[in-house]
C-alpha cells in the first residue's frame, strides 16, 4: 500500500515539477535588471530547484563516448559480457587497446545505480580494462526470476570474475566489500583460477563493531522483524516486478536525506543563488549531481534483510561465522592476492577501522601484499569520487594493481 501511494503521489507532482521548470525558464528570460526583474528571478530560482526535486527510477546513463590513452582520445563503447536477471556484467570496451589489466568495479546495491560510481569508473578507464556490476531494478524483474539474497550477491561477483578470466581484479565500493572479501576466499579456498589477483575495498562495513556511526547504530537499534514490518513493501503491479518484496529506494533516500538535512538544505539554497547569479557552470553541477542522487533503485527484500541481519548485526564475517551456501567463509584461505583498503577520514557512513578489520581477517596474505590508506579531509563519497580520489587515492589503487598485474 505504501508503494502504491508514494508511486501515486509521483504521477501527481511529475506534471507539476515539469511545469515548475517551464515556467523558470519563461521568467528567466524576460526578467531584466529593473526591479521586477529582480523579483522573477528569485522566482525562477525557486521554482527551478522546485522542479529538481524529482526522484526517479531509470539508470541514467554513464555517457562515456571517449577517454585518454596515451596521448590520444579513444572511442568508449559498453558492451554486455554477461547477463542475469538481476544484473549486467557491464565493460566499457576502448577501440584499438588492448592487454589493460581487468578490473571489476563492484557497485553497491543500496538504493542507487551502478552509475553513482560513473567518477570512480571515469578515473580508472585510462589504465585499466573497467568492467562494471550493473545492478537492475527489482521492480523490473519480475518474480519468476525467484529472490535474491546475500549468498546470491556474492555468487554473482564470482560468477562475474570467471567470466572476465583469469588474472583479473576487483574493486569494491562500500557495501559490497563484505560479499567480495567473501567470494575472493571462497575461490581461493576451491582453487579457483579465475580468483582476482587484488582486492581493493573502499569504505566497506568488515566490522561495524568499530567505531559505531549513526547507520550502525539504526540497525541495532531494532529486531530483524521491525525492518521487515516497517520498511519492507510490494512493488505495485503495474510494474514487471510486481508482487516482488522490496525494500524501496525512494525510502531509503529518504533516510539518507535526513541524516544529512542541513547539507542538504544549503546546497538547493546554493542552487538558487547560482540561478538568480547565472552562474552556468554552479547550477550546472548541481544538478548533474541530484539526478544521478534522485535516481533510485529498489532494494531485493531478501538481500536488505539478510545484510542488516548478517552483517550489521551478528558481524558475522568479522567474527568468523559468515557462511556461503552452508560453506564457511575463511578470509585466511586468501594467499596469493593482494589487498589494499581504503578508509575515509570524516566518513559518517562506514568510519575509520571498520574496513581495516579486512587486513587481520586475510592474515595469510603476505605483509608486504597488505596495504592501507586513510584518506584525510574526505567523507565517505569522497573515497571514490571527486579530487582527492583523482589525485591521492587513486595513484596508490593503481600502483597496488599494476604490480600485480
Amino acid at each position: 500500500m505504501l508503494y502504491s501511494l508514494a508511486t501515486l503521489q509521483d504521477d501527481i507532482a511529475t506534471p507539476l515539477r515539469s511545469a515548475a521548470r517551464s515556467a523558470a525558464r519563461l521568467l528567466l528570460a524576460g526578467a531584466g535588471q529593473a526591479p521586477e526583474g529582480f523579483a522573477l528571478r528569485q522566482l525562477a530560482a525557486a521554482l527551478d530547484v522546485l522542479g529538481g526535486l524529482a526522484v526517479t527510477h531509470r539508470r541514467p546513463p554513464f555517457g562515456f563516448t571517449t577517454t585518454r590513452h596515451g596521448n590520444a582520445d579513444v572511442a568508449v563503447r559498453e558492451e554486455v559480457v554477461m547477463r542475469t536477471p538481476f544484473a549486467s556484467l557491464l565493460r566499457f570496451a576502448k577501440d584499438g587497446v588492448t592487454e589493460q589489466p581487468k578490473v571489476l568495479v563492484v557497485a553497491p546495491m543500496s538504493g542507487h545505480f551502478a552509475t553513482l560510481l560513473r567518477g570512480t569508473v571515469e578515473t580508472m578507464l585510462p589504465d585499466f580494462d573497467v568492467h562494471i556490476t550493473d545492478w537492475h531494478n527489482p521492480r523490473d524483474i519480475p518474480l519468476s526470476a525467484g529472490e535474491f539474497g546475500f549468498d546470491d550477491y556474492v555468487a554473482h561477483v564470482m560468477e562475474f570474475l570467471r567470466a572476465m578470466g583469469q588474472g583479473s581484479h576487483v574493486l569494491a565500493v562500500c557495501q559490497p566489500s563484505v560479499p567480495v572479501l567473501a567470494a575472493a576466499a571462497i575461490m581461493a579456498e576451491d582453487r579457483d583460477r579465475c580468483g582476482p589477483r587484488s582486492m581493493t575495498l573502499m569504505a566497506g562495513p568488515i566490522d561495524t563493531r568499530v567505531s559505531p556511526t549513526k547507520v550502525n547504530k539504526l540497525a541495532n537499534e531494532h529486531p530483524i522483524t521491525w525492518f521487515e514490518k516497517n520498511l519492507i513493501a510490494t512493488v505495485p503491479w503495474r510494474f514487471a516486478g510486481g508482487g516482488r518484496r522490496v525494500y524501496p529506494g525512494h525510502t531509503q533516500l529518504t533516510a539518507f536525506v535526513s541524516m544529512n538535512l542541513g547539507r542538504h538544505i544549503a546546497a538547493h539554497i546554493g542552487q538558487m543563488r547560482s540561478i538568480f547569479n547565472s552562474d552556468a557552470v554552479a547550477a550546472a553541477t548541481h544538478t548533474e549531481f541530484y539526478e544521478e542522487y534522485f535516481a533510485v533503485m529498489d532494494l531485493p527484500a531478501a538481500f536488505f534483510l539478510e545484510t542488516v541481519s548478517r552483517i550489521f548485526q551478528q558481524h558475522q564475517l568479522a567474527t568468523g561465522t559468515l557462511e556461503w551456501r552452508g560453506r564457511p567463509v575463511r578470509p585466511e584461505s586468501i594467499r596469493r592476492a593482494a589487498l589494499m583498503v581504503v578508509e575515509g577520514e570524516r566518513d559518517d557512513i562506514c568510519s575509520v577501522g571498520q574496513t581495516m578489520a579486512a587486513l587481520d581477517l586475510c592474515r595469510s596474505i603476505p605483509v608486504n601484499m597488505r596495504h592501507y590508506h586513510l584518506q584525510t579531509g574526505v567523507g565517505h563519497y569522497g573515497v571514490f569520487n571527486g579530487r582527492r580520489w583523482q589525485t591521492e587515492i587513486y595513484p596508490k589503487v593503481r600502483e597496488m594493481i599494476e604490480s600485480m598485474s
